[in-house]
């Protein structure tokens, strides 16, 4: 169960640092938190860190080279990767509207502040709702529940994130301006890929 809940918050703060600029709370949590910070080696090693005021550090240093990555140079949707035109498709086409909706995924556009349901913060996201999934399954008992939870992790990591996010988190570490979001793509990277050896294995048992 510690190890489930484990990839659920590793899930939900990298859907959170990849969706949009922080926010000064967030932000103070991962800088205080020695165990996130240890995720982040060079975040952690970075004078600016300690030194200067987390709102001014934030609008004038961090923020600014999220906008740089997740808006202005790079596209951090699947289907922009996936689509021959490069088009990112933001109606009921999108290939992850389904399976958002039959694990009852609601995407709030206006809190994430998004074009479309495949932005990998998204992504991200609902990979965190389906392990909160399979938590709860595991104390409800519910065997098969958790059965078919871990296939649809394993499933949506390989028909949908590990498809494209590589690219985009490899793009994203060598443009980052700040260790903030090179140490954030490179987890992100690190993760996704050692989290479907871990779900091959479970699924192998």
């Amino acid at each position: 169960m510690q190890n489930r809940q484990a990839r659920a918050n590793i899930y939900a703060l990298l859907s959170r640092v990849l969706l949009q600029e922080l926010d000064v709370e967030t932000f103070k949590m991962i800088k205080e938190d020695e165990n996130i910070l240890d995720f982040f080696p060079n975040l952690k090693a970075w004078e600016p860190l300690n030194t200067m005021d987390e709102q001014k550090l934030l609008e004038e240093v961090l923020n600014p080279d999220y906008v740089n990555l997740g808006v202005l140079h790079l596209i951090p949707y699947e289907t922009f990767y996936t689509r021959e035109d490069q088009m990112v498709e933001t109606g009921g086409a999108n290939p992850v509207t389904d399976i958002y909706s039959a694990y009852d995924f609601i995407v709030d556009y206006e809190v994430a502040r998004t074009v479309s349901s495949d932005h990998i913060g998204i992504e991200f996201e609902f990979m965190h709702h389906l392990v909160n999934a399979e938590i709860k399954a595991v104390e409800e008992g519910d065997e098969a529940a958790v059965k078919e939870l871990v296939e649809v992790q394993h499933q949506f990591l390989n028909k949908h994130l590990l498809k494209w996010a590589p690219l985009y988190l490899i793009n994203m570490k060598y443009e980052a301006r700040t260790p903030l979001y090179y140490d954030g793509a490179e987890m992100a990277l690190e993760f996704i890929l050692s989290d479907n050896e871990f779900l091959t294995k479970e699924l192998n048992k």
